[in-house]
């Protein structure tokens, strides 16, 4: 199983945004050359639009990141494919993977937030058709040099070459989910691995989903081996109880702050040490819980990644890279071994 990472880059709405901003740039290239040098897998950086996030253009992110690191994987997470041009996604990322030497990957979804849709003039409506028709010309993209193409929502490519080509042979593109059905139908009707994030209830809710997506997979008969990861929030210390106080304060911060947009209830502390139980959605706890819970995650879904989110909030940043660490030397190289 791959293990990895992936982060928002928070950031603290209160001070000064330009200088929180170079700061918070600084300790996200920290947290990522951490992560590498204690040999993770993955690291993937979401694109927000919206104060609260910083990074806008990812690709920018991980090519700084690339120049930065020798052995990790760098996404995105998500790249929201919707409100973005393909041709130009392609591009940036074929670049990211020549600079990286062949470890750039794609991690395509509709994002769960929607400032991007009226600040690159898309319509919400076309909120499926976008990512659907947009995934089929990436893909298309990622396959041929030259490329005629039409459809709906983006200018007709005439027998056009894309350039730069990347270092892989293709760059691999998943697909990013939060649950709703016809995600997992698509993604394993295309043949492209499957990203979950689950970032509240129980995890067992969410087993009909990926049965759904190794169903749908069986029939189409892919030559290639499928791939499901796990993307979730999480946060380790000494002890479970160092790492739920810990841990708290901005997990419940963001949640709130969200919940209001959205017509949530306030968060609560019980609710939040529910979601640290066996069964529930939060990765919150001592190395030892965190390696039984991701036990128990591989062995309900039996996928072959598994991503945590450690940022939430914004985290304070030492205590980011503390927990880096105790993933990265007690947890994951006791998953590599018990999972072939």
């Amino acid at each position: 199983m791959e293990i990895g990472l992936y982060s928002f880059a928070e950031m603290p709405l209160e001070g000064n945004r330009s200088a929180n901003g170079a700061l918070r740039m600084e300790e996200l290239m920290e947290e990522i050359v951490l992560a590498d040098e204690l040999g993770l897998d993955v690291y993937a950086v979401g694109e927000h639009h919206r104060p609260d996030y910083l990074v806008s253009a990812p690709t920018v992110v991980l090519g700084a990141a690339a120049a930065k690191t020798k052995k990790i994987k760098l996404s995105t997470a998500v790249t929201v494919l919707s409100s973005e041009d393909p041709v130009r996604v392609f591009q940036q990322f074929a670049t990211i993977d020549l600079l990286s030497h062949g470890r750039a990957e794609i991690m395509a979804g509709r994002g769960s937030f929607i400032e991007s849709f009226p600040l690159f003039g898309y319509d919400l409506n076309d909120y499926d058709s976008l990512f659907k028709e947009k995934l089929e010309l990436l893909m298309h993209l990622n396959k041929e040099e030259r490329i005629k193409w039409q459809g709906e929502h983006r200018p007709a490519i005439h027998n056009s070459a894309i350039y730069p080509r990347p270092y892989q042979k293709e760059i691999p593109i998943w697909v990013a989910a939060g649950g709703t059905p016809a995600s997992a139908v698509r993604a394993a009707t295309l043949g492209l691995p499957l990203a979950l994030a689950i970032i509240g209830g129980s995890l067992d809710h969410f087993v009909p989903f990926i049965d759904l997506y190794k169903n749908t997979w069986a029939k189409m008969n892919h030559v290639h081996a499928m791939q499901i990861g796990i993307n979730i929030h999480g946060f380790l210390a000494d002890s479970s109880q160092k790492a739920a106080d810990e841990f708290y304060k901005p997990h419940s911060e963001v949640m709130n702050r969200i919940g209001r947009e959205r017509g949530w209830g306030p968060s609560t502390r019980s609710q939040y040490e529910g979601m640290r139980s066996r069964h529930g959605a939060l990765f919150v706890g001592s190395p030892q819980e965190i390696i039984d819970k991701i036990m128990y995650v591989q062995q309900i879904f039996g996928n072959t990644r598994f991503l945590m989110q450690m940022t939430v909030g914004p985290t304070p940043h030492p205590l980011v890279m503390d927990s880096i660490e105790l993933f990265a030397t007690k947890v994951a190289p006791v998953i590599k071994s018990s999972v072939l």
